[in-house]
């Protein structure tokens, strides 16, 4: 017979497990081996980012959905990697997905790269700036034509520049 004791063991075990397949296989393990143009030391990200920015462009973080103003945002411009300002999205692909992130259908030319993201036990495609590496979010295969994707992307990462008139 089986305790609670045993099930919380096994809970925890099972966390530690989760834990450590996603540093084990996460972003952060393939990113380790990439060169980018900005190259940065962990305590620089840490100074020049808020700690929130820091949590979703560096530790592959998410914000909480339907936080970020970018998302209602529909002035025309083009929208930054936080960490670098490298453009990375055109207002002109951009969508109310109603997931309460800013999504897009398609990213500028030469502005992201992907990796596979393994993480809390599924297979995502994640979203990093092609300049700095910085986490952005993850591209899905449900949004609308004509690519068919959702470019759903943290708004903590992003910086919008209006366009000029």
């Amino acid at each position: 017979m089986y305790s609670r004791r045993d099930f919380s063991r096994l809970g925890l075990a099972l966390a530690g497990g989760a834990a450590a397949l996603k540093s084990a296989t996460g972003f952060a393990a393939e990113a380790a081996t990439d060169k980018f143009e900005v190259t940065k030391s962990d305590a620089e990200w840490k100074k020049e980012l808020t700690p929130e920015q820091y949590d979703v462009l560096r530790k592959q973080g998410t914000e909480r959905a339907g936080t970020s103003p970018l998302d209602a945002n529909d002035a025309a411009g083009t929208y930054l990697c936080a960490g670098c300002s490298l453009a990375v999205f055109s207002s002109d692909t951009k969508y109310h997905s109603g997931t309460g992130w800013p999504s897009f259908w398609k990213p500028l030319d030469n502005a992201i790269g992907t990796t596979t993201d393994t993480s809390y036990f599924m297979t995502r495609t994640e979203v990093h700036c092609h300049r700095c590496g910085g986490h952005l979010g993850h591209v899905f295969e449900d949004g609308p034509k004509p690519t068919g994707l959702r470019y759903c992307m943290n708004g903590v990462a992003l910086k919008f520049t209006p366009k000029v008139a």
